[in-house]
């Protein structure tokens, strides 16, 4: 089809145009019609930018990972000769983690930090130790299912230490939680059926959708609210929208991914 264009453009000014037009427009779609001027598909635009977030890694775990990987490697690499397997360390994180609720609930925040980030460390830990021999789905399994009680209980902790103030803004979080949570184990089981490559995150057990929340922005979440326990509504609310946003990310960016995965193996 005939794209129209204005009436004073000549036909030999289009042709020398093109590879210009083509190389801007690379991968939007102009339609043809017959209006005045070209226009950018809206929804195919929209698709191109929910693409960017939720495939461009604009989480800090991009940044993080360098820095913690190093001296990781060198501590598991201590643990590994003593026989200890990554399924103990993270039972071991876990159960650390926990101690966080009624630490919290008795307003004991700087005690509660420590077991927070104890859990933490343990939670890379396992994962480094475990590519030093064979990395198992169950280990994985474990990992990530205990990850969201972790989390879910630490705000069940700032909730519990004052009700009355805080416990709306903690339902908001985890509900929060449960969005960006659902949205990327959704799509990890529908990636690994498609056989969708991760963009980034090779040293995770699951295919990790971006977004603008992960867990380094968690981390840093849960030490503000220690250190500023008088300021967990605010944080929390804060939070909770940044969550809400990067799953209306996922849930648009993985349902067009897969979608488009659906298509490919249809047409081929």
């Amino acid at each position: 089809e005939r794209m129209i264009c204005h009436p004073r453009v000549s036909q030999n000014a289009l042709k020398r145009r093109e590879p210009r037009r083509q190389k801007a427009f690379s991968g939007l779609e102009i339609h043809p019609t017959n209006k005045k001027a070209p226009f950018v598909s809206s929804r195919l635009l929209c698709d191109n930018l929910i693409h960017g977030f939720t495939h461009w890694n604009f989480m800090l775990d991009k940044w993080t990972a360098p820095l913690t990987q190093p001296p990781l490697k060198k501590l598991a690499s201590g643990i590994f000769r003593l026989g200890v397997s990554a399924n103990q360390v993270t039972i071991t994180g876990f159960l650390l983690g926990m101690i966080a609720i009624p630490l919290l609930s008795q307003g004991y925040y700087f005690l509660a930090l420590l077991t927070i980030l104890a859990n933490r460390i343990l939670d890379g830990l396992d994962g480094t130790l475990a590519r030093m021999s064979t990395p198992s789905d169950a280990g994985g399994f474990l990992d990530i299912t205990l990850d969201f009680v972790f989390y879910s209980g630490v705000v069940l902790g700032f909730a519990l230490a004052l009700p009355e103030k805080n416990a709306l803004a903690a339902c908001t979080l985890i509900f929060s939680f449960m969005g960006t949570g659902a949205s990327f184990l959704a799509y990890a089981v529908m990636a690994e059926r498609h056989q969708l490559k991760p963009p980034h995150h090779q040293h995770k057990s699951l295919y990790y959708l971006g977004g603008l929340a992960e867990g380094t922005e968690t981390i840093i979440l849960f030490v503000l609210c220690c250190l500023l326990p008088d300021y967990f509504v605010q944080l929390a609310y804060g939070f909770s929208a940044i969550c809400i946003w990067t799953t209306i990310l996922r849930v648009w960016g993985g349902y067009r991914a897969i979608v488009q995965a659906e298509e490919r193996t249809r047409t081929s």
